[in-house]
């Protein structure tokens, strides 16, 4: 209890619900941690503190009346600044949207609320989730708080660094190329790119109309699951969302994963991308470590991941431009200039290269597709490398181990499977059949409750708390 910031949501829930933790306690801890922290490490844009303390009285009374909605009644949780929040600027950490105040919450957000979470703040991310990390926008980037030298991935760079450093539980991203799974990666949580169409993008700033998704970044995959199973569900007004049952995600979570079929994709990292032996390393041991779950784990072959890359983005920059073309040809002074530069370049692309890589990218379903028909899930590294330096060159586009999973729209999670020598974290990558989410997750789940990464947090993170 002394360490609440360091409480996982589905802990921090279990005692709330027992009314042995106040909502506004634990409230006031994320608050005052954001406080003494977040000057080093430039999470957020912006702490929520009056509306938040408001949210957490109001859950406290209504759980004290018998009212509770369920796990995340009185959680903290952060939004990366493209979830447009009622009455509160969703900036998309630029210049251009920086007086940007919506009328509406998102679809998401208004789901959180109705479930009784508190909306602690708005985290930074990469410029409109493709320019960063930058210094020539109004905010500073994020920094990883397992090295403060290093940078967190992105785009979803504030949630990914709050979540490990303890400012929040939990925290809202989007994932158009890799966008959640890359800081999860790099910040060593977890992190769920959920099946396309599965969670609501109303009210979220876009990028690409057929790549983006929305999702959650947390401690576990336990907290994914129960954030999860607030965020699914069909949404009319959201012409992407899909109208199908919605999943059962806390449903055998917990059954473990023996007599599973799981495929690892091995030559993504051996072959097809320049991986650090340290994550090839991982990868291995992370095999080893499902098979002893009683798992069976084989070989699987598709695709180079070259093939993902081109097509996703040749359609992620040219719909990215028809999105953007408005403001790149009247104010493009106000972008920071990597995301004026990476928004541009779609006006470079003809309609028959857009069409070509649609037509390939069915290809490319139908072929995963295929693969999962005799396995539950496939496998691959989370990362090709551990937290580079700021400077350490350009963030890469799209030949990434992520981006192949927008490309199929299946649901894909990010757990933590390791560190370096040098102390940054390593990842896995699991997928699953579309609308499959429940089982990447269960996977998930089995593999960090059978390792002892969960037990390891940052060194800056765990200091503070110390010195507090």
């Amino acid at each position: 209890m002394s360490d609440l910031h360091f409480l996982t949501i589905a802990e921090a829930s279990r005692l709330i619900a027992a009314r042995k933790l106040s909502p506004i306690e634990l409230t006031q801890a994320f608050i005052a941690r954001v406080k003494a922290l977040d000057p080093r490490l430039n999470a957020f844009i912006l702490l929520m503190e009056d509306s938040a303390l408001a949210a957490a009285r109001a859950a406290e009374a209504d759980i004290a009346a018998g009212r509770y909605r369920g796990p995340l009644h009185g959680i903290p949780i952060g939004l990366k600044d493209i979830y447009n929040t009622a009455g509160t600027a969703t900036t998309g950490h630029s210049a251009l949207f920086r007086e940007h105040v919506p009328a509406e919450d998102a679809h998401t957000v208004a789901l959180l609320k109705a479930a009784g979470a508190i909306i602690l703040g708005k985290l930074a991310t990469h410029e409109f989730a493709t320019g960063g990390p930058s210094f020539d926008l109004p905010w500073p980037p994020a920094r990883n708080p397992w090295d403060l030298a290093r940078m967190p991935g992105g785009s979803s760079s504030g949630s990914g660094a709050a979540v490990a450093a303890g400012l929040c539980p939990g925290a809202m991203g989007t994932d158009t190329g890799g966008s959640i799974r890359f800081p999860a990666a790099l910040c060593g949580i977890a992190g769920h790119k959920p099946t396309y169409g599965l969670v609501s993008r109303r009210g979220i700033l876009p990028l690409s109309f057929s790549l983006d998704h929305g999702g959650p970044m947390c401690w576990t995959s336990e907290d994914c699951a129960l954030m999860m199973d607030v965020l699914a569900g069909y949404d009319p007004l959201d012409p992407a969302s899909a109208d199908v049952p919605k999943p059962d995600f806390l449903h055998g979570l917990s059954d473990g994963i023996a007599g599973m079929t799981i495929g690892a994709i091995r030559h993504f990292h051996e072959t097809d991308l320049d991986c650090d032996p340290e994550v090839a390393a991982a990868f291995e041991a992370s095999v080893k470590a499902l098979e002893a779950l009683g798992a069976t784990v084989k070989p699987v072959t598709v695709s180079p991941l070259s093939h993902y890359g081109d097509v996703l983005n040749v359609i992620s920059r040219a719909e990215a431009y028809s999105i953007h073309e408005r403001h790149l040809t009247r104010t493009p002074m106000l972008y920071g200039a990597l995301g004026r530069r990476r928004l541009a370049a779609g006006a470079f692309l003809r309609a028959s290269d857009y069409v070509t890589a649609v037509r390939h990218r069915g290809r490319l379903v139908a072929e995963m597709a295929a693969v999962m028909t005799d396995c539950d899930a496939v496998i691959t590294a989370g990362w090709h490398r551990p937290a580079p330096e700021f400077g350490e060159g350009a963030v890469p586009r799209g030949l990434n181990l992520t981006s192949v999973f927008n490309v199929t729209g299946s649901p894909a999670l990010s757990v933590c499977n390791g560190f370096t020598a040098a102390g940054l974290p390593t990842a896995l990558q699991i997928a699953a059949r579309p609308f499959a989410d429940p089982t990447a997750l269960r996977i998930g789940a089995a593999f960090e409750k059978a390792t002892a990464f969960r037990s390891r947090r940052p060194a800056f993170a765990i200091d503070a708390a110390l010195a507090a």
